[in-house]
Formats: structure tokens, sequence, C-alpha cells
């Protein structure tokens, strides 16, 4: 049985049931001689030496495959065990505490960190996560493999608890609830930079009878967000082009394609963030005001995914277009600048095959003569 002293986010007792897989009592301690600091641009916090501070936590004693998930959940972040002392009731005790990998480089403190504030607007995610992340080891996936993709898994939960967060209007349509869904099996035979659930599920139907069970696949990837950039000065868009898997694989004799600026929207981020920083990547570009074209489902049968498209107004000199993308990301991407007879031709003969692109040149469409006269 181990004796972990707890400063951080496992302090959250959802979050420590979730990677732990049983409840663990906690009991207050202290730890001397330490504070507990936020991180520069992170959520999480980090223990820093502080003579006379006093470093407040928990004490949870655990063993067996609990500590074994919690071991790896921690590694998946870089840190191990490693021993302490701490106040348990105004008596010492030897306890470990998950720290940094000594060799790695320091995190950057920065100020304080609350647990309540973290719980708040972190606490949700964290533990969808923890889940898919426990999901991985199950599947055989190692630490540092799971670490690696951890920002996925994350963007992924933020996109699960922004939906549960949605409203429809539902000014047409019946709408029911998603607890008139029961989900009899819940499979997962794929987990990696991206998933694949297996469900099977009845569901009341309209005629308020209950449906045959009924087997469905669903393929999940975090929320995105898409930007057209235009120039209602010089009335012209930029497009970008690369070469993209889905095509690819379903056959296309040209699968590189002509799209918008688009991207994963990252866990703790707003969706105009998100588009502001994958335009600046992606097209070396800044971004003037946002306008939104739509948020949607762009395959509901069989993606979980949803995409919030935006035109963007831009400075678009001639130029401004050219060869950007992240190379780590194995990105390579070609920017087009076309002007607005082309750009209308290009989406009345086919030329724009991607449906944020063809949602985004509609909208605008609609939309033209009202950002040119306020230009």
């Amino acid at each position: 049985m181990a004796a972990i002293f707890l400063f951080g986010t496992l302090l959250h007792a959802p979050l420590l049931r979730a990677v732990a897989g049983e409840d663990l009592a906690m009991v207050p301690a202290v730890l001397p001689d330490a504070a507990v600091a936020g991180v520069a641009g992170a959520p999480y916090p980090v223990l820093v030496a502080q003579k006379g501070g006093r470093a407040q936590g928990a004490l949870i004693e655990v063993a067996g495959e609990a500590l074994a998930r919690l071991d790896f959940y921690e590694a998946c972040f870089g840190y191990r065990r490693a021993p302490v002392e701490v106040e348990r009731g105004g008596t010492l005790q030897q306890a470990e505490v998950w720290r940094p990998d000594p060799n790695a480089a320091g995190l950057p403190a920065q100020g304080s960190w609350s647990l309540a504030d973290w719980a708040r607007d972190w606490g949700d995610l964290a533990v969808i996560a923890a889940a898919e992340v426990m999901r991985q080891r199950a599947g055989g996936a190692g630490a540092a493999e799971v670490g690696a993709r951890y920002w996925m898994i994350a963007a992924r939960a933020q996109a699960e608890v922004s939906a549960g967060a949605w409203r429809r209007p539902a000014l047409v349509g019946q709408s029911p609830a998603r607890d008139k869904v029961d989900v009899i099996e819940r499979h997962h035979p794929y987990s990696g930079f991206h998933t694949v659930e297996e469900l099977v599920l009845r569901h009341r139907q309209f005629d308020g009878a209950l449906s045959d069970p009924q087997r469905r696949s669903v393929f999940r990837a975090a929320d995105a967000v898409t930007v057209l950039p235009y120039d209602p000065l010089r009335d012209r868009i930029l497009v970008i082009e690369q070469l993209r898997m889905g095509p690819f694989v379903h056959g296309d004799a040209h699968p590189w394609l002509l799209e918008p600026v688009a991207g994963m929207i990252d866990a703790g981020e707003m969706p105009e963030t998100a588009a502001r920083r994958e335009t600046v990547e992606e097209a070396g570009l800044e971004l003037g005001a946002l306008h939104l074209v739509a948020r949607y489902y762009p395959s509901p049968g069989g993606l979980a995914q949803v995409l919030i498209s935006y035109v963007a107004l831009a400075d678009l000199p001639d130029g401004v277009a050219g060869t950007g993308g992240h190379i780590s990301e194995g990105e390579d991407i070609l920017s087009h600048l076309v002007d607005w007879e082309t750009a209308r031709a290009m989406l009345e003969r086919g030329d724009m095959a991607n449906a944020p692109l063809v949602l985004s040149m509609q909208w605008l469409m609609l939309n033209r003569d009202r950002l040119r006269a306020g230009a």
C-alpha cells in the first residue's frame, strides 16, 4: 500500500475516481516548505520549493490496479513518484508525490492556482479525457504514446462538453432529448489520434414505440473551425490547397483539395481564437472581423464532429499567397488568391469540392454587397 500526497488536479474527486477506477478516501495533509503554483500557459499546477511554505493537499492510500492506473496517468505527462515527508494530523509521515522527471525542463511557475477555479473550467473535460486515457491503456498503448496525443484526447473531450452545453433553438421539430436513447452496449474498437465507437442502442420513436436494438459505428474527432479570408476592397478570397486522406482513400483522382483555412479547436480554446490561430499558422494572415457562417455537423450519420465556419475580413494584396503549414504536423499547404468572378465560376463548376468552402462561399454571395459597402 502506497501513501500518495495529492496537491493538484487529482484532488478533484470525479477525476481521481475516473483515473483510479474506484473511490479513494482523501485525508487532508500538508507538504512543508513547498507551495502550489500555477504553470504559465497551462491549467494545471506545479509544486515549488518555498521556505516556510505549506502546500495544502491530501493523502490517499492506494495499491494494486488503482495504483497502476494512477502511475500510468501521471506517466503520460512525464511524472514519476518521488519520496516526501508530509504533515497529517499534526504528525510527520513518509509519503510519495508525483513529480516531473528531474532531467526534464522545469515547468515555469506563475502565480497561484485554485482547485475550485480549475474544476469549474476544466473538471468535466478532464474527467472525460481521463476515461479515454484509461481506455487506451487497456488497449495496450504506452504512457508516452498516449501522452503525445493527449492534446487531441483533450480536444475531443472539449467537443463533448461543448456539445452538451449547446441547445438547438428547435423552431421546427420535436427535438427529443438524449435520454430518449438507451445505450445497451458501447465498444471502442479503435482509439488513437481519432477514435471509433460501436454502439448497440434503442430509442423512443416518434410514434411512442421503442425501436428494435440497432448497431451503429461512429467516427469521433475534435471540433474544428474553418475560415474563408475575404478582402472586400480587392474583392478576392484566399483558399488553401493540400493533400487530404479522405479523398485519397475514397479513390479520388485529385485528392489535393481547395479549402478554407481549417483546424482543430484545442481544449479550453474559444472557436474565434482557434480561427485566428489557424489562419496565422496555415496562411500567415492576421484577420479582421470574423463573420459566423454556421455551426453544423458535416456528416451526422457517422461522424461525431461539429464544424464552426467563418468568413473573415482580411488584407489580401498581391504576393500574400504562398506555402505554409506546420512541418511538425506534416502539413504541406499552398495558398491561392482568387478574384470574385473566378471564385463564382469555381463554385458553379464544382471546383469547390469541400463542404465548408461551398457553405462559406454561398454565405459570402449573400453578404458580399454588405461587406463591401462597409469596407
